[in-house]
């Protein structure tokens, strides 16, 4: 739907800004006014202002660590008496990201009208998702809010320092790959080439190895390489649209919980995202149901979304969780019986967190090991790699030199 920026005046005289998303120009105006909002300008965003904003919002400061800090600053603020639009209105000056400020006024705003904090917050899932606007509304109903807030930033939190220790892992790799990559760049399309011309200029003939190398170096400094690259950027937009697709969705999960090396840590990943994420939203208050709604949105997995939609089937007709989850292939029989075992002493979401807490900490040891066994294989592959090319580059010389006695 179409957003627009408003200029307004609000109860008591007070004049007003903030965004709001519609269907028209008349039905925006319409929900200003159901707010005691009277609006004296309302503009349509742009597609081109709001692509701009979108790239400019990948530079800013807008991540995760914003949105964990100022759930921290909410929950200390409402824990120690501060009313909810004061405390928006303090971490409102105090953030330096333009766009989150202009949201979190925006939300102050509509809570001074009347309109719930939930309701406000749902308008921006870039900053908050699924999750977080499903934990606040159970904040509100119960009169918990700042407990809740409170809880949300501890998951938050931890999900990150998950996230965190599998790209660190992934730092040294990375480096050493891109650093051979240019060495193998600049050996191909600088090094070879020149001593191939002149050895050909000498009325020699190259090795055959040579002069493969000097063909890549050709398509490397040539439109070839313009070809190349459109073709790879081709290939990787069909990739996408088709795993945008459920069967491509499906056909990637399967393919990715079979790996041989990374397939456990992903299968461990998925199953310990479900066991926080329904942990923590049963000890908010949430019922079942709910919950596994909830899940199944923010579950990254498609054969693991489908088992919590049989779940939550289930659930709703009366019987167990467990079964499907078994039968889903995504969690081990153990787990789901460990679930079962809960779901059926009543403590579910006590079970729940220690699978989670067990599974993350066998996930830092497989970091740690596929680490250990990545790397030294990464070193010896790109050193064969770079190997081939300084043998086809010193062949040629060692044969001129060997004529030459």
């Amino acid at each position: 739907m179409p957003r627009y920026h408003y200029i307004a005046i609000a109860a008591g005289g007070k004049k007003v800004k903030g965004a709001i998303t519609a269907e028209s120009p008349y039905a925006a105006r319409k929900q200003l006014r159901v707010r005691s909002i009277h609006p004296s300008s309302i503009t349509q965003v742009s597609s081109r202002a709001e692509s701009k904003a979108a790239l400019s919002s990948i530079f800013s400061k807008r991540n995760k660590t914003q949105i964990i800090d100022f759930t921290k600053q909410m929950a200390t603020l409402l824990s120690s008496g501060i009313k909810l639009t004061e405390a928006l209105s303090v971490l409102a000056l105090q953030t330096s990201d333009a766009r989150f400020r202009h949201a979190l006024v925006d939300v102050r705003d509509r809570v001074v009208t009347g309109e719930s904090f939930t309701d406000a917050l749902k308008d921006y899932r870039d900053y908050f998702d699924v999750i977080y606007v499903s934990m606040v509304r159970v904040g509100e109903v119960t009169g918990s809010l700042g407990g809740s807030l409170s809880t949300i930033a501890g998951f938050m939190e931890k999900r990150r320092r998950v996230e965190s220790k599998i790209k660190t892992a992934m730092v040294y790799p990375v480096v050493l790959i891109l650093f051979c990559l240019a060495a193998i760049l600049v050996l191909t399309t600088q090094v070879i080439p020149k001593i191939g011309e002149e050895i050909k200029r000498a009325g020699r003939e190259l090795p055959w190895i040579t002069e493969r190398l000097m063909d890549i170096g050709y398509v490397l400094t040539s439109w070839w390489l313009v070809v190349v690259i459109a073709a790879g950027m081709g290939t990787i937009w069909a990739l996408k649209q088709f795993l945008r697709t459920q069967r491509g969705a499906y056909l990637r999960d399967r393919l990715l919980l079979s790996l041989p090396l990374f397939g456990p840590l992903i299968r461990q990943r998925v199953v310990a995202r479900f066991a926080s994420t329904l942990s923590t939203l049963l000890g908010s208050g949430l019922a079942m149901a709910e919950s596994l709604r909830v899940v199944a949105e923010v579950t990254g997995n498609v054969l693991m979304k489908k088992a919590v939609q049989q779940a939550r089937e289930r659930i709703l007709a009366g019987a167990d969780i467990a079964t499907p989850l078994r039968d889903s292939g995504v969690i081990d029989p153990a787990i789901a019986h460990m679930v079962a075992v809960g779901e059926k002493s009543g403590e579910l979401e006590k079970m729940l967190k220690s699978i989670s807490d067990n599974l993350e900490s066998s996930t830092d040891i497989v970091i740690e090991r596929l680490s250990a066994a990545v790397e030294p294989v990464i070193i010896i592959v790109m050193a064969a790699v770079i190997g081939v090319i300084a043998y086809a580059t010193i062949l040629p010389i060692l044969e001129v030199s060997a004529g030459n006695f």
